[in-house]
């Protein structure tokens, strides 16, 4: 009688991509520079590759996952560590300031990075994020080419740390990654309470298509942008 098969693996979530290697995510970790003081949330933490990292080096780590099944297996694994069973774009972030170290969902990239940096006045410090590699590039960019790249540099310097090859996943996805960095500016380029008339000049000027001052978006100084638009209205 033939031998009893082995049951399947459960399919991967869809968009994920785990790090194979442990020393990798060692590195990633190392090169965020976390200190013993820091508060750490880990976004989409999945099999807990990062996350096991992060447990060595930060003083509190919150591992949110949206999948029942791996959320459970992180449970009870490190004293420091607070798993949270839930959708990274609900769950209730942090009201101190933390940082972020995590491999996201590659298709839900756009919909975290908006959680993250939209709101000026969420304390996130900074966060290190595996994206894939062309999104790294283009918010990557010394001058940003978006609405949205040039809202978020009014608060945060945002840099690519470095490059990840696709065989450093499991499943490997179609492109290689990188590591996008956000760190929030420790003198903002406009006060908190400028950034509805900052956004409506931006979202102006690339919908014109046109110079505003003599200058595009990204050329200009922020605070002088929302003068000027206060000016106008």
């Amino acid at each position: 009688m033939a031998g009893r098969r082995a049951p399947a693996r459960p399919p991967l979530p869809r968009s994920r991509h785990f790090l194979r290697s442990r020393s990798l995510a060692a590195a990633i970790v190392a090169g965020a520079d976390i200190s013993p003081r820091d508060l750490v949330v880990d976004i989409g933490a999945g099999s807990g590759r990062l996350t096991a990292e992060l447990a060595r080096v930060a003083r509190r780590v919150v591992a949110i996952e949206l999948d029942s099944r791996l959320a459970a297996g992180l449970r009870n694994r490190w004293s420091n560590v607070h798993v949270v069973a839930g959708d990274a774009l609900e769950v209730a972030l942090p009201d101190e300031p933390f940082r972020v170290v995590a491999n996201i969902p590659f298709a839900h990239t756009s919909d975290l990075l908006h959680r993250l940096l939209d709101d000026p006045t969420l304390p996130l410090v900074r966060a290190d994020l595996i994206v894939e590699w062309g999104v790294a590039v283009k918010r990557g960019l010394p001058a940003p080419s978006s609405v949205s790249g040039i809202l978020w540099g009014a608060f945060h310097e945002l840099r690519v740390e470095r490059k990840l090859p696709a065989s450093a996943f499991d499943p490997p996805p179609a492109c290689d990654a990188g590591v996008l960095v956000a760190t929030r500016r420790a003198r903002p380029l406009i006060p908190a309470a400028e950034l509805p008339a900052y956004r409506r000049f931006v979202a102006d000027a690339f919908r014109r298509g046109r110079r505003i001052g003599g200058a595009l978006p990204r050329d200009l100084d922020a605070h002088q942008w929302a003068e000027r638009y206060r000016r106008r209205e």
